[in-house]
């Protein structure tokens, strides 16, 4: 099985409306229809929700 198929790139968009993006690595471990990530925003300076762009 080729490993981008395993652990797709997903590329995640703040919710707080700064414009920070983020591009991880999806971990199979968590859900696989999980749209919403936790993340630190440096722009807004807290944690806020990235949503996957899909």
């Amino acid at each position: 099985m080729a490993r981008s198929t395993v652990r797709p790139v997903v590329r995640l968009r703040s919710t707080a409306g700064t414009g920070v993006t983020y591009v991880t690595r999806k971990n199979r471990l968590n859900d696989p229809d999980r749209l919403v990530l936790r993340k630190y925003d440096p722009a807004a300076g807290r944690h806020v929700l990235f949503r996957e762009e899909r």
